[in-house]
């Protein structure tokens, strides 16, 4: 096995001839008045920390969402190079899509116009029968109902694809924005949340909006009384829950399940489903019951108002920036028009958007070096798992049978999404966003009965990020990744490793976190552990649940251990098998000084550099109580504080801030 690694990286590293000409660290913010023994994070960012300004327009700022601006002129102009020529089909929908929403004056003389058939719609309904009508309705246009759905495999059978019901409805981004009312800012965006809908009702026409919207919060705060909470919804096991259409009634006997299904153009396709919060639909139930229709309505036209309010008038938009922009995020200013008919554009043809990105920025020989540094990441967990001292061998075979059927996915997908049947009229942008929904929901839906599609991918290339889905057990990386400073052609080898190469180990040890392990290689939700093994891991997490709740980002809010721990297990995974695979990337020999860095050393600044941000506090409030990942400071000191090889390379000794004793640092890889 170590034969096959270090030949693939020595093919890796034989096309880096200029790997030596420069560290790839950025130097020049390193705070030396910061000791790398007691905050490397800030020891290596701190300059930048000090001078860096989040733009007014953005909650956050850091390498992600510095990446993410730099993508924005790319798009543009490929956006409106695409309006200019218009020589084929898909470019003359991003030109006429983006078309349609930079003409603001066309918006402003429409009016609610374009709404006037949804708002008509929900003001016709006159009796509760109707409802699971509407919310077949609401779900096709991906306007908020109590109830949503989706299509996936089924996690007990991965020939199949499934319809999965669940909990939804609510327009804050979680219960506890509705029910933490001793929390003074929770009370605070709740209340200004009420003067938001109040505001937008108003400007869609509502003559009685202030008692309306009193109406709708209070409605939307007894839905998230009865929804599980984020931490919860962790459990796949629970989740599943496989209903015959036929028992649905059992759940839900007020709803007329034959009408809702019929809705959805599903009925008779299907003879089971899933209902991932089983609890959440009967309550639900007799909440429709006690609720007055004339409670509803208002609801439902909130729902609508709410999703359009990006493409309608000025008042509107400005309206949905204050409370969605700033005060859940803290932006100050609204983006320019121009990134979000970008955004927009993209959310609606992406891929049609991602195929000319390809083309243009993204060289072959990208994707050839990320292939190689997956298969050597993948051999580094091969070798790590033979050596395990808590796995026993039986489960260490099945781990080595997972991670020999791991798909990777680099770039750009094998075959491009067909939009060929979306319709797009340059004058009617919110019948375009509308249409695309529908067509983004019809895709999932014709699914049903068919073989799956494992070339599907869950993200455009031109997304900044990366994934692991454990139903098709495979690890995604989208061409935008693939830059300064997670993968830079010029840097250093270990700089690499420890940006891009930990991003990978991250991706690949999701297959083994505290959810991922419950699925077998074919993506069958299957416990494949032995009880020995089930309580030697739980030892080993509770630990990681234990040193992430202490971090506290902003005074009186701390990490949730459990909701993030997913992501703090492939963090601390993926950044020691990094480390693993360079070491044995360099067959034994040592690594040369750079920068008065040794190799190793590099790898961990390389780490800690790729988590260079900076957020409001309010982002930072929103994301504690509703991301399972962790801030990115305690992302990088928090990994770092469990690896071994970081103690060896900065000399990190009792007394030092980022010191664990031996018997507290989480060691899984």
């Amino acid at each position: 096995m170590k034969k096959h690694l270090i030949a693939a990286a020595a093919a890796l590293l034989a096309t880096m001839a200029t790997a030596a000409e420069k560290s790839g660290i950025e130097l020049q913010y390193v705070d030396p008045a910061v000791r790398a023994q007691d905050d490397f994070f800030k020891h290596l960012n701190g300059k930048w920390l000090a001078t860096a300004e989040i733009p007014a327009e953005m909650s956050s700022w850091g390498v992600f969402e510095k990446l993410f601006e730099d993508i924005q002129p790319q798009l543009r102009t490929i956006i409106e190079d695409s309006a200019k020529s218009a020589d084929s089909a898909d470019k003359k929908r991003i030109g006429d899509f983006y078309a349609s929403f930079m003409d603001e004056a066309r918006l402003e003389q429409l009016g609610t116009a374009p709404i006037q058939p949804e708002l008509a719609r929900i003001a016709a309904l006159s009796d509760k029968k109707q409802l699971p009508a509407l919310f077949a309705y609401q779900n096709r246009h991906n306007f908020a109902a109590p109830m949503d759905m989706g299509i996936h495999q089924d996690n007990k059978d991965s020939t199949k694809y499934v319809i999965d019901f669940v909990q939804s409805g609510l327009g804050m981004p979680d219960r506890d924005y509705y029910l933490k009312k001793d929390d003074a800012k929770m009370a605070e965006t709740l209340a200004k949340y009420q003067a938001t809908v109040e505001k937008m009702l108003a400007l869609a026409g509502d003559g009685n909006a202030a008692a309306n919207a009193k109406a709708v919060v209070a409605f939307e705060t007894k839905i998230a009384q009865l929804h599980w909470t984020k931490v919860e919804l962790r459990d796949p096991v629970k989740a599943y829950n496989k209903v015959p259409v036929a028992k649905l009634g059992d759940l839900m006997p007020g709803f007329d399940w034959n009408a809702y299904l019929a809705g959805l153009g599903v009925a008779g396709k299907v003879d089971y489903v899933i209902v991932s919060q089983p609890s959440y639909l009967k309550a639900l139930d007799k909440l429709l019951a006690e609720t007055p229709l004339e409670t509803l309505k208002p609801y439902f036209t909130w729902s609508v108002v709410r999703a359009n309010a990006p493409f309608l008038g000025k008042d509107f938009v400005a309206a949905n920036f204050e409370f969605y922009g700033k005060q859940l995020g803290g932006a100050t200013e609204m983006r320019p028009r121009w990134k979000r008919g970008v955004s927009a554009t993209e959310n609606a043809l992406g891929e049609s958007i991602g195929k000319v990105y390809v083309e243009q920025y993204f060289p072959a020989a990208n994707k050839a070096r990320m292939e190689d540094l997956v298969k050597n990441l993948l051999a580094a967990y091969k070798d790590s798992i033979d050596k395990l001292p808590w796995m026993s061998a039986q489960t260490k075979k099945e781990a080595q049978a997972k991670l020999a059927k791991f798909t990777p996915k680099i770039g750009y997908p094998n075959k491009w999404r067909d939009y060929s049947k979306l319709s797009i009229d340059r004058n009617d942008l919110v019948g375009n966003v509308a249409r695309a929904t529908e067509f983004a929901v019809q895709k999932e839906l014709d699914k049903l009965g068919k073989p799956i599609d494992r070339d599907e991918w869950g993200m455009t290339p031109q997304t900044v990020n990366a994934y692991y889905n454990p139903e098709l057990n495979e690890i995604v990386f989208p061409a935008a990744i693939l830059q300064p400073p997670f993968f830079d052609a010029n840097a250093d080898d270990a700089v690499n490793y420890g940006a891009i190469g930990a991003v990978i180990g991250h991706e690949i040890s999701h297959g083994f976190d505290d959810q991922g392990a419950q699925y077998d290689g074919d993506g069958n939700l299957r416990d494949w552990w032995s009880k020995r093994d089930h309580a030697n891991f739980k030892a080993k997490t509770q630990m990681l649940v234990k040193q992430y709740g202490a971090f506290s980002p902003v005074k009186g809010y701390k990490v949730n251990g459990e909701l993030t721990l997913g992501e703090n297990i492939a963090d601390n995974s993926g950044l020691a098998i990094a480390y693993k695979a360079y070491k044995l990337s360099l067959g034994g020999k040592p690594a040369p000084v750079i920068d008065g860095f040794t190799g190793e050393q590099r790898f961990y600044q390389g780490w800690a550099q790729a988590w260079r941000a900076k957020s409001r506090d309010a982002a930072l409030i929103r994301q504690v109580t509703t991301d399972p990942h962790s801030p990115e400071e305690f992302r990088a000191n928090g990994s770092l504080r469990n690896q071994p090889g970081f103690y060896d390379a900065f000399g990190v000794k009792k007394g030092d801030k980022m010191y664990l004793a031996p018997k507290d640092r989480v060691i899984i890889w």
